[in-house]
């Protein structure tokens, strides 16, 4: 009995005993499942570190790039600022005879311009005469047709246009009667003002002229030394304000291939323009 009682208090103890050990056992398990997890949590939060450590880094050299140029510009800026500063001294430090250049350049600059001024006004006075003489030359030879008789201005200039019809018999240089009364009338004008240049210019058409002259240049020339010799001789037109040339069928108003063109090229323009003394005098300055 008292062996039977010892085998079953054996039997309790190594149940107890068996019991201890599966639940000591059991315990190491779970802290090493929970050290094993703390551990490969550990390794990727140093992993993440690493990476943000390196991105760190990249930030840094960049920023150290961007300070480095902008060293080198601010060093071009500070340059170009001492060259500028240079520049006004000498500027400033300007010699007596560069200082005295520069005071008569804008002298001469004031100078030019009181000049062109004074041309402009000139001008000005040129227009307002011109108007005022093709009125008066207009109202003088309004009773003429306007076929044979136009005045016009051109190029600041009067234009007294008279056709052959009204001046010249056909292919002849004498002025005929109503030629004159014309000419009388223009002459009046121009005797009270006598401050004008008077340029008296021949023209005809293109066909070759047979007779008395030998040609278109010599008609031309000769129409126009007529009409001098009637405005200087019989209406006593200053001649040192006449001048007198023949143009023959160059200069033409209208072609030549039609009777009514070649009707409006035979013709004598007298040229008047106020004189340009004052002008030319202004312009001898510059």
């Amino acid at each position: 009995m008292l062996v039977i009682e010892k085998i079953i208090s054996m039997k309790k103890y190594l149940i107890v005993l068996a019991g201890i050990f599966m639940l000591s056992s059991c315990v190491a398990k779970r802290y090493l499942t929970q050290s094993q997890e703390t551990v490969a949590s550990l390794r990727e939060d140093s992993a993440h570190l690493a990476n943000r450590i390196t991105d760190l880094q990249n930030n840094i050299t960049e920023l150290q790039n961007h300070i480095s140029a902008l060293k080198g510009s601010i060093g071009d800026m500070n340059q170009k600022i001492t060259n500028l500063n240079d520049q006004n001294s000498q500027l400033g430090e300007l010699t007596a005879e560069q200082q005295s250049k520069l005071t008569q350049s804008q002298k001469d600059l004031l100078m030019q311009q009181k000049r062109l001024q004074q041309l402009q006004a000139l001008l000005q006075q040129q227009k307002t005469q011109s108007e005022e003489l093709k009125n008066k030359m207009a109202e003088a030879l309004k009773g003429f047709n306007s076929n044979d008789l136009s005045v016009y201005q051109k190029d600041g200039k009067v234009y007294v246009s008279l056709s052959e019809n009204l001046l010249f018999p056909s292919g002849s240089a004498v002025v005929n009667p109503k030629g004159v009364d014309a000419l009388s009338k223009l002459a009046a004008v121009l005797n009270l003002n006598p401050d004008v240049s008077v340029n008296i210019e021949g023209h005809t058409d293109s066909i070759p002229i047979r007779g008395k002259y030998q040609d278109n240049w010599d008609l031309s020339t000769a129409r126009a030394n007529s009409i001098v010799r009637v405005l200087v001789n019989n209406y006593k037109v200053n001649p040192k304000s006449v001048t007198s040339s023949g143009h023959s069928y160059f200069d033409p108003v209208a072609t030549n291939s039609t009777s009514e063109g070649r009707a409006k090229n035979r013709r004598t323009d007298i040229i008047l323009s106020p004189k340009l003394e004052e002008m030319y005098k202004l312009l001898d300055m510059q």
